[in-house]
């Protein structure tokens, strides 16, 4: 049998063994006039004048029932390509189940700074959808707090506002087209075919706003005949003083700033209980523990007849682990009974606590009579134990049902980024929204802690339909496994959300799980979906390091830390005032030359770099980061980082 290192090292030569979800397809960096802009797989991206962006991306999407989105499968693509103009066009197939839909998409980029997008699609079967057609994506920075002009189809104009705190519904309604400044430019969109409005992407952790159709206030799903046929177009303008394109920015060397004139004390970190069948070999435990995590999330649905037997077995664990436990406890509407026996449970148990939650079975948020009742008897039983409550799902949903927050400890929510996309891209871009969430729940929590559980890669269940994860597990690899956990990727995604939420200031945040293929390490059992998970027993993930790192020194407190280019590049900063501790994380395939501004230090850099070369190594054992080799770079010198590496730096802060 192979060795862990052997196994890993296989890894490294395949193409995507990182983990990359990207779908293979055409990348182009185009021109349309002064506009400068990305063609990948069907959607445009990053649509700039300058350094200005002014679109973060413009798509098309097909999503059904529960708002399950239909990835399409490209076809017959023919490009057309000048110096300051282009002309693309081609095929999607959408299918799944009952579901066959064709489209076929023309984008020009025409040279006096516009484009025109359409789509003609055509039901080829019967069946249910919620939404068909084009997105916008706006993005935040440039946009939050400025005005914008929307006329609806009545030809009536108001003028509007891009919301600076999180909308919880709609802040633009019944579009036919919308006019804004960025900067200088006057951008114009015009919207042909449907009715659009506007949605607060952030609710979901994307780092948008997004203008979509058809409005919600209609009925869905709607039903398409087999025949039916679908005409869309969007027309982006922009004029005014426009600077040349600058495509020079694509590859330049990116700074990193840092704050040093505030620091940030580290939240609580925690990791949740495996959702495994089978409890925490000794094994395992060890390993777990030598990471001094500050909580342990445990799930208990009173509802459920064995709920006691899992919560034995956690409290026996977070025991051996030497982590306080955070209760996540779901009722339903026999909540009175369920009270009285979870009460005289936990009294009598020997569970460590450290927090208790409230979630309701069915109500996606906590409604306030369960608040009510409940938290007076823990406070008189538990004296000293947090409580909280909020959402088990998504900010959205704790957004838009604001509980009272006067008898709360904290309010609680959870992140994972694939709401609506879950390519590699979308994934880094929606990291910054992270932050977002915890400003704007700030602005309505009446100053008690903010609480981020857990923070997943993937999502546990599907918000539009569930409150809470089925324990029932479906046969095959199950949605909520996403290899990327495992890979040097998901280090780096983890290393970002890390670094937004603690700087935004997070009171807490639960993370994964323990084993597992939704865990930090493999554990002692092997994937159970080695083709699609492909990991062998003992595999130490790369994210365990980044933990590792981080909270071995508790003591240590942030230091707020920005990029020139945060899509590429971003830190995590660290100090105690005389050492400084950090995180250089490179989300991208391509390498990245960093220097660090505005620190003085006393030493040189001690540099070790979680990479392709060292994640053989690094996989194979748990003390890796402690034995791992490192080298020396003089202060003036740029770092270079590997791709889609995640660099642990340590010097001498001079004060």
């Amino acid at each position: 049998m192979r060795s862990i290192k052997e196994f890993a090292s296989t890894l490294t030569r395949e193409t995507k063994w990182h983990g990359n979800h990207d779908v293979n397809g055409k990348y182009l960096i185009l021109n349309a006039g002064k506009l400068s802009l990305v063609y990948e797989n069907g959607s445009l991206r990053y649509i700039s004048i300058g350094k200005e962006e002014i679109i973060r991306m413009i798509y098309s999407v097909v999503r059904i029932k529960n708002w399950i989105t239909i990835a399409p499968e490209i076809i017959r693509e023919k490009t057309e390509i000048h110096a300051d103009s282009f002309k693309i066009i081609f095929n999607c197939i959408y299918k799944k189940e009952d579901l066959n839909f064709s489209a076929e998409y023309t984008i020009e980029g025409r040279n006096d700074n516009s484009l025109l997008l359409t789509m003609e699609g055509e039901a080829l079967s019967s069946f249910e959808k919620n939404r068909i057609g084009f997105c916008v994506l706006h993005p935040i920075i440039g946009n939050a707090g400025n005005n914008c002009i929307i006329e609806h189809p009545e030809r009536v104009t108001e003028t509007s506002v891009f919301p600076l705190s999180i909308s919880p519904h709609q802040p633009f309604t019944n579009i036919i087209s919308m006019k804004w400044k960025v900067s200088d430019q006057n951008v114009s969109l015009i919207f042909t075919g449907e009715v659009f409005e506007t949605e607060d992407h952030r609710n979901w952790t994307d780092a948008s706003y997004k203008t979509y159709c058809t409005p919600l206030t209609r009925k869905y799903p709607v039903r398409m005949e087999k025949g039916e046929k679908i005409f869309q177009k969007i027309e982006l303008k922009v004029e005014g003083n426009l600077p040349d394109t600058n495509p020079a920015k694509f590859g330049k060397t990116v700074f990193i700033t840092v704050d040093t004139r505030k620091t940030i004390q580290l939240p609580s970190i925690g990791i949740g209980q495996s959702t495994r069948l089978f409890p925490l070999s000794e094994n395992e435990l060890s390993t777990i523990k030598k990471i001094k995590y500050d909580h342990y999330r445990v799930d208990l649905y009173l509802f459920l007849d064995d709920w006691k037997t899992k919560a034995e077995l956690a409290a026996e664990e977070a025991l051996r682990l030497e982590y306080p436990v955070e209760l996540a406890v779901f009722f339903d509407e026999n909540y009175a009974v369920q009270v009285s026996v979870f009460m005289k449970w936990i009294v009598k148990s020997q569970i460590p606590l450290s927090r208790i939650t409230i979630f309701h079975r069915t109500l996606s948020f906590t409604p306030p009579e369960l608040t009510e009742l409940i938290i007076p008897l823990l406070k008189r039983a538990l004296p000293g134990i947090r409580t909280g409550a909020g959402t088990n799902a998504n900010f959205a949903q704790l957004n838009r049902n604001r509980p009272d927050p006067m008898h709360l400890d904290y309010l609680s929510y959870s992140i994972h980024p694939q709401e609506h996309a879950n390519d590699n891209t979308t994934l880094t871009e929606n990291l910054q929204a992270q932050s977002y969430t915890v400003e704007s729940a700030g602005k309505f929590t009446g100053g008690i802690g903010i609480w981020i559980s857990p923070v997943n890669i993937t999502r546990r269940f599907n918000a539009n339909s569930e409150n809470y994860e089925n324990p029932d597990k479906p046969e095959g690899y199950p949605p909520q496994v996403d290899s990327r956990l495992m890979s040097l990727y998901g280090a780096c995604w983890t290393a970002g959300s890390l670094k937004y939420l603690i700087e935004s200031g997070a009171a807490g945040i639960t993370y994964f799980e323990t084993a597992g293929e939704r865990g930090i390490i493999q554990g002692d059992s092997p994937s159970r979906w080695p083709e699609k998970f492909k990991t062998v027993a003992g595999m130490i993930f790369p994210i365990y390091f980044v933990f590792r790192f981080i909270l071995q020194n508790k003591e240590f407190r942030v230091m707020k830390s920005g990029s020139s280019d945060p899509l590429k590049v971003a830190s995590l900063i660290l100090t105690d005032g005389k050492e400084l501790k950090f995180l250089l994380i490179n989300f991208t395939s391509s390498f990245h030359k960093v220097i660090v501004n505005n620190v003085s230090l006393l030493s040189d850099l001690k540099i070790i770099q979680l990479d392709s070369i060292s994640f053989a190594d690094a996989v194979s054992e748990s003390g890796w980061l402690e034995n791992a080799k490192h080298c020396m770079v003089k202060q003036e010198h740029p770092l270079l980082l590997s791709p889609f590496s995640v660099t642990f730096v340590e010097a001498y802060f001079n004060i």
